[in-house]
């Protein structure tokens, strides 16, 4: 008989993660049949999509209640699917709060639950740990101070290293990338990456053209704005949200292929704050971070988060190596200030290179999926 691997993730990059977790799976053991919720890559990898991921997929208080409907409706399918086919294993990758639900369901019939991708509780919510420490069989982190973390809790953890370590990689180079989208390679290159959820977009890139603006007025040298576009969002909102009233004041070209090797491409990004600012380090990309929340969930965020940074990079490296903003912080004169800074100041940038040299050795090899893929595989071979 087959045995039969539950996955459960939420957003675009958890279905990326997954998408590679469950190939390496099938390397090792092609017999392996997956089933949960994920979204087209996980689909496409051959995982029976139970529910789809993108109507889980949210983040913030009030986004939460809005989605709520679709929330439990997912849960009460998983749940259901647990019960009635009784996987040899849960695989649960990020989605703490969603994921945590489902883990109690699966630790009351016997099913062990492999986490990938750890919920960040060392950063809020530390008590959690205590829940997995009940639940989780073993944790794959990714980050490398996270494994003494739950260790010191009690807690199995294997660190398997940073999945964007095997999947952040340009197709092409700077001046390639340049001829394709006929840029002149005598420009410096911004990207302005205002994140990939409707929210971000109308919170964050009024504030990033508005400073692609500045910096245009003030260049030392001609400047030219690169707008990544993923397929969920449309030109419209770009436009709503900004472009419109800036596009004939500043050179912006929308990008529409080949993200990575846009940013690799850049000088310098104006990114959101998340998991693409992991990525512009992995391409030696200097960048200055902005987030803002809903006022709700900012002053939550006030009273449960207890750390120095949020930047990711900042997380990882222990201290802050790339600016950012926050809030009331984000504006576009001070965006443009610490741009210029990241062009033109030879400290600096020499600075900047120095610390992505030591996060990139602290982040050590490749191999994420292929790591985790064995570890989970381990579990249901005992």
């Amino acid at each position: 008989m087959n045995r039969e691997i539950m996955i459960v993730t939420g957003e675009a990059s958890g279905d990326l993660h997954g998408t590679n977790l469950v190939k390496s799976l099938q390397k090792i053991d092609p017999t392996l049949s997956f089933y949960g919720m994920g979204g087209p890559g996980l689909s496409n990898a051959g995982v029976e999509i139970l529910f789809d991921a993108s109507k889980v997929a949210v983040v913030g208080l009030l986004e939460v209640f809005s989605h709520l409907k679709d929330i439990l409706k997912a849960q009460n399918v998983l749940r259901n699917a647990l019960q009635q086919r009784r996987p040899d294993l849960l695989i649960i990758i990020d989605l703490p709060d969603f994921n945590l639900k489902l883990a109690r369901k699966a630790k009351k019939l016997g099913i062990p639950v492999f986490y990938y991708i750890s919920p960040q509780v060392w950063a809020w919510r530390s008590g959690r740990v205590k829940t997995i420490k009940k639940l989780i069989h073993t944790i794959g982190v990714i980050l490398p101070f996270e494994k003494d973390f739950y260790h010191t809790h009690g807690v199995h953890a294997e660190y398997v290293g940073h999945p964007l370590l095997d999947s952040v990689k340009p197709t092409i180079d700077r001046e390639q990338f340049c001829k394709v989208n006929e840029l002149d390679t005598n420009r410096k290159l911004i990207g302005i990456l205002p994140g990939s959820r409707v929210k971000e977009i109308k919170k964050l890139l009024p504030d990033f053209l508005q400073a692609a603006d500045l910096i245009t007025r003030s260049a030392r040298n001609e400047v030219t704005f690169l707008l990544p576009k993923a397929p969920t969002i449309s030109t419209e909102l770009l436009m709503e949200s900004g472009l419109d009233r800036h596009g004939s004041q500043i050179d912006v070209r929308i990008i529409e292929e080949d993200r990575y090797s846009m940013m690799g491409a850049c000088d310098v990004a104006i990114a959101a704050s998340g998991t693409v600012t992991l990525e512009l380090l992995l391409l030696d990309t200097p960048m200055v971070v902005a987030y803002k929340l809903s006022p709700v969930s900012y002053l939550v965020a006030k009273l449960v988060i207890d750390i120095p940074n949020f930047a990711l990079v900042n997380l990882i490296a222990q201290e802050e190596i790339v600016p950012e903003l926050l809030q009331g912080e984000v504006k576009p004169q001070s965006i443009a200030e610490l741009v210029n800074e990241q062009l033109y100041d030879p400290l600096t940038i020499q600075k900047t290179q120095t610390s992505f040299i030591k996060v990139k050795e602290v982040l050590g090899e490749s191999g994420a999926s292929d790591k985790a893929a064995r570890i989970a595989h381990s579990i249901i071979s005992v």
